[in-house]
């Protein structure tokens, strides 16, 4: 494990002087905030409650003398390839050879933009800014050297880490022109002229990941290697019910073992004295015994000896069990509230001349089962706190560990430390506000770091529901109404955070009587964003009932959805709800043409209607539309006789809009995608007294190296801003292998996981 201690230096400013060069800012922070540019379009406020701040370059890159470039990347690297993603715009319109950036990461705040790592908003919202930032560098180098040389600027042109002027052959490095470019002012952006994407060298070419060689190396440091002196180790005993409190625990007994330094109970401290349910709505802290030891083996063993009194309220009543039984109840009476409403969809179910199909699906509560458990580690001192941390939303965790501590968010320092996968569970920062707290009651720098139970039965979990959906065909063939009743969690008129429906997604608006209602059941459990969120659950049922009405329409699958998409206005109107749009707005809705696209490349790749396959091997085909993302996919299934699963290949088309930034990690992306999907037909969270059940991965499983089939990735290029592929990836994948195992053996899946009828991989 490295030691590092960076106190309160800026991260780029650390990372210049460690490699041994001079560092020559572009200038002095205070400048460069009166100096800042406008607010580039469509960075409005964020999800997360953020403004685009205006950027400064100086608050991104730096070149040394010897014309290497430390560009900044200010997004959480988890694993999705931002830390690689934002730098190559910069660089891209800096105009400078790739290996002769170096990328560091920002600090955290809003002078770096939302930082918000979450959404697939990564490639969407930072294509224009960070292309500024570049094309303002290359401008202040370009009017450094004309004013050494006495020529006009527009005379000077850049060939890469260069500044040249064609008429008297003078050429100069940026290194040379960095101490004069700091004295430049930052062009202002709406007159930066962007490259011609003809003459790309870094955006559309695969660059290695700038951690990649010391992940293998095993040298990266993630979260859970952070050392920092004098630091000690914590782990916190957490209520095993939502909102429980302590009673008494053996913690004279504790304090006597080996190692132990401290151990105290924690009173919870929920943010404005509740305890709110819904996405970034943090509950605070919650109550538990926190043990500090001077080695994490030391704090764990103590806390295998730990016997804590709860007194867990009437939550502990809370059973999945019956939640399935009231789900029924609810099923058999008249919805609570309609979420959307098109055409008279009584109507049509009781004509006469058409044929009625309806199916009932159920999925599951799952957790994010992230590699890294979560973790964070925190130093208090002097009235304010220092944090490291994995967060996906850092700007959001500082703001809540200042709340918990009672202390200004500008006394509250984060640095960002590479993660082991997020998937949205790193958009709650509870790991964070621990540690901070344990940190501040013992006096000394604190390592906390969660057991591989303590995340599995403590998460913000994906919520679960239930949806039943009757459609009508009429003699032609044609899907002549829809209507859908989607039961999930909630009170009132409000659903559970996450637990929304899009009621504009697809078929919406393709059909003209067409009706979705909603009834919803108590439960009081931590939810949110899950990969995909909302769609990682609805399009396994939408898409799975599509293919049910292809079936009794006695159509192609593909055909019905083609046809579908054909009958969409052009263009289409914006969706709405949790898989709509991204943070602040700006991003349409599902466009037919583009969904056509996709499904007709992924039909060609996977020579869907044209290959002969063995018995009980069949293709299933999947398409959705969510964060910006449109993306099809084809999985080829074998079923043997007992039920045993074998995907043989995936198929993957998707949408990158006018360019894939970087190639290779989106293909790696959307491979990572499809696999987590796959995992999630076989995951289910449960509740017994209020309890979560599962407790690791022989519980709550992750696909299997063996179980992991070859995924062939296309991109479909289009005349569209380049949008993010992490959530749009997944939610195809969980139909199109139900709909290829319901073509080899004729049984539908209903229920996830799909080991509850029988299915399990091979």
């Amino acid at each position: 494990m490295e030691k590092i201690n960076l106190g309160r230096r800026s991260i780029l400013r650390a990372t210049a002087i460690a490699g041994g060069g001079m560092m020559l800012g572009l200038f002095p922070r205070r400048e460069a905030r009166a100096q800042a540019p406008a607010q580039a379009p469509g960075q409005g406020p964020g999800r997360g409650g953020f403004a685009r701040a205006p950027l400064s370059p100086a608050n991104f890159v730096s070149i040394s003398p010897d014309g290497i470039a430390s560009i900044g990347s200010p997004n959480t690297e988890m694993g999705q390839g931002s830390f690689n993603l934002l730098p190559m715009m910069v660089a891209e319109e800096l105009d400078i050879d790739w290996k002769n950036v170096k990328i560091v990461r920002t600090g955290v705040g809003s002078e770096f933009g939302g930082q918000f790592t979450a959404g697939s908003t990564a490639t969407p919202s930072n294509w224009v800014p960070m292309r500024q930032i570049g094309g303002a560098v290359r401008g202040m180098l370009i009017a450094a050297a004309a004013q050494n040389w006495g020529v006009p600027a527009a005379e000077c042109s850049t060939t890469p880490g260069r500044v040249v002027h064609s008429p008297s052959g003078r050429a100069a490095s940026y290194g040379e022109l960095a101490a004069k470019a700091a004295t430049m002012p930052v062009p202002d952006f709406s007159t930066l002229k962007f490259k011609d994407p003809k003459d790309y060298k870094i955006i559309g070419t695969t660059t290695l990941g700038g951690e990649t060689k010391d992940i293998i190396r095993g040298k990266a440091q993630f979260g859970i290697d952070i050392t920092v002196p004098g630091m000690l180790y914590a782990v916190f005993e957490k209520t095993p019910v939502s909102r429980g409190k302590v009673v008494s625990a053996n913690l004279d007994a504790i304090k006597a073992m080996k190692g132990v330094k401290h151990a105290f109970i924690v009173e919870g401290a929920p943010v404005n004295g509740n305890y709110p349910n819904y996405l970034f709505a943090d509950p605070g802290l919650e109550a538990g015994v926190a043990i500090v030891a001077d080695s994490w083996w030391a704090a764990q063993s103590a806390r295998k000896k730990l016997k804590v009194q709860w007194d867990l309220g009437q939550l502990a009543a809370q059973d999945s069990e019956q939640t399935v039984a009231k789900a029924e109840e609810l099923s058999k009476q008249a919805p609570a509230r309609t979420l959307r409403k098109d055409g008279d969809t009584d109507a049509v179910f009781q004509r006469t001349d058409i044929r009625v199909i309806q199916g009932a699906y159920r999925f599951p509560i799952i957790a994010h089962n992230t590699l890294e458990p979560q973790n964070a580690t925190a130093h208090f001192r002097d009235g304010k706190v220092e944090v490291w941390s994995t967060s996906q939303l850092p700007q959001t965790g500082r703001q809540l560990v200042a709340r918990v501590l009672g202390i200004p968010v500008n006394d509250v320092t984060v640095h960002m430390v590479r993660a082991g996968g997020g998937f949205g569970r790193r958009c709650y920062n509870d790991s964070m506000a621990e540690a901070a707290w344990i940190s501040k009651t013992v006096g000394a720098p604190v390592k906390l770091l969660w057991t591989r139970e303590d995340d599995v039965q403590h998460d913000y979990y994906r919520p679960g529901g239930f949806q039943y959906l009757k459609a009508a065909i009429d003699q032609n063939g044609k899907l002549a109404a829809w209507h859908d009743h989607y039961i999930t969690y909630g009170e009132g008129n409000s659903f559970i955070a996450e637990g929304g429906f899009d009621a504009g997604q697809f078929p919406a608006g393709l059909i003209r009587d067409y009706q979705v209602q909603s009834s919803v059941l108590p439960l009081v459990l931590k939810t949110g964003a899950l990969r995909a969120p909302g769609s990682n659950c609805s399009a396994w049922v939408v898409q799975s009932f599509v293919d049910d009405v292809a079936h009794a329409a006695g159509k192609d699958p593909l055909a019905l959805r083609l046809e579908l998409l054909a009958s969409a206005p052009a263009p289409a109107a914006p969706a709405s709800g949790p898989g709509g749009g991204p943070p602040g707005g700006g991003r349409p809705g599902l466009n037919a043409a583009r969904m056509r696209g996709v499904l007709e490349l992924v039909a060609e790749k996977s020579g869907w209607g044209k290959r002969q396959l063995p018995p009980r091997t069949a293709l299933g085909i999947a398409c959705h539309f969510d964060h910006g993302g449109h993306v099809a996919e084809v999985a080829e299934v074998t079923v043997s006789a007992d039920k045993k699963i074998k995907v043989n290949k995936v198929w993957v088309a998707a949408d990158v809009g006018s360019h894939a930034v970087n190639p290779g990690a989106a293909e790696h992306v959307l491979q990572g995608a499809v696999i987590d999907g796959l995992s999630e037909l076989i995951q289910e969270i449960t509740l017994k007294n209020g309890r979560v059940v599962q407790s690791n991965y022989d519980q709550h499983p992750v696909l299997r190296m063996p179980e992991a089939p070859p995924i062939e990735v296309h991109f479909l290029r289009t005349n569209n801003t380049p949008n993010g592929l992490g959530e749009p990836g997944l939610p195809p994948i969980l139909p199109a292998v139900c709909n290829a195992i319901f073509k080899a053996t004729g049984e539908r899946i209903h229920t996830l996981p799909f080991t509850k009828q029988g299915f399990r991989f091979a």
